[in-house]
């Protein structure tokens, strides 16, 4: 647990966020997940991680405290791993503090489950949006049920489309994410090619893919997995980046390929940069021996 008195919010370690909030002031309104049963995903598994909403009033008073200290600040982003669990009202409460607090802002993002989509409206969505609410990341993991199953999502392609849906309508920014690698050697073709059939569908602002990694060891998720999960190598996630990319149909979606956990940092808008990006996999794919391969005793 991180505490510093010199600092007008508290955090519990570890915190996280995305790449692209770096230089957003990060206001934990939640700590963990309130799903947190992805097999695949390790990041609030910790003791201190287990989810709770923080008190109302605690969340308030850092925000005006932060206003009064902090000069300049024009992105916040909402932590932990779903701040879309609290209700409207609490959410509003909060935006109406961050908007009376930092006159300059002009962006709050969060992580977002579908789930917590679902109990919300469009109508309550657009009031959001117009206090502030400009993008949700979501971990679309997979376009294919047998993998959202096997990974215990508790998700399917159609409850991750509802939602993502629904946020687009109300006019608020999506961000979207794809695990290369998660259906194993068994069921990668199906895992790339339903994935991209979802992901066309979306239409999403942003899409980035990432590596399947297990920082603490494999023993999680291959329990739940099942049928003796195989991890692919990096030709064989080279080639379900191939049939992935190959299988999109996007009209104007920035695509990312820059996380750490990737072996082949890819750019570009699709599909404009499309054939492009195809040419850099297949050119990866001939020289793959020149990239790290990927073991689960290395991840």
């Amino acid at each position: 647990m991180l505490f510093d008195d010199s600092f007008p919010i508290q955090y519990i370690d570890p915190v996280y966020r995305p790449p692209s909030e770096a230089r957003s002031l990060i206001l934990p309104v939640t700590n963990g997940c309130s799903w947190n049963k992805c097999s695949f995903c390790e990041m609030y598994t910790d003791k201190d991680k287990q989810f709770f909403a923080r008190k109302e009033s605690d969340v308030l008073s850092e925000i005006e405290s932060a206003g009064q200290r902090l000069q300049g600040v024009r992105r916040v982003f909402l932590a932990d791993g779903d701040a879309m669990v609290l209700s409207v009202r609490r959410l509003t409460s909060i935006l109406h503090a961050l908007n009376k607090a930092f006159p300059g802002l002009n962006r709050v993002s969060s992580y977002c489950l579908p789930r917590n989509i679902a109990k919300k409206s469009i109508d309550e969505l657009k009031a959001l949006k117009r206090l502030g609410l400009s993008m949700l990341y979501v971990g679309v993991e997979s376009g294919d049920d047998e993998v959202l199953t096997r990974i215990n999502k508790g998700e399917t392609a159609e409850s991750t489309f509802d939602a993502v849906n629904k946020i687009q309508q109300a006019g608020i920014k999506t961000s979207v994410m794809v695990l290369n690698g998660l259906g194993g050697q068994a069921l990668s073709e199906q895992h790339a090619l339903n994935s991209a059939r979802l992901i066309n569908r979306l239409q999403p602002d942003y899409l980035s893919t990432l590596v399947l990694t297990f920082h603490k060891g494999p023993e999680r998720f291959e329990n739940d997995f099942g049928d003796g999960f195989q991890v692919l190598n990096t030709q064989g996630l080279f080639n379900e980046m191939l049939t992935f990319v190959g299988a999109l149909e996007l009209e104007k979606t920035i695509y990312r390929s820059d996380h750490i956990s990737n072996r082949l940092a890819l750019k570009g808008v699709l599909g404009k940069d499309k054939e492009s990006l195809l040419k850099e996999i297949e050119l990866a794919i001939e020289h793959q021996s020149s990239f790290s391969d990927i073991r689960l005793q290395q991840i």
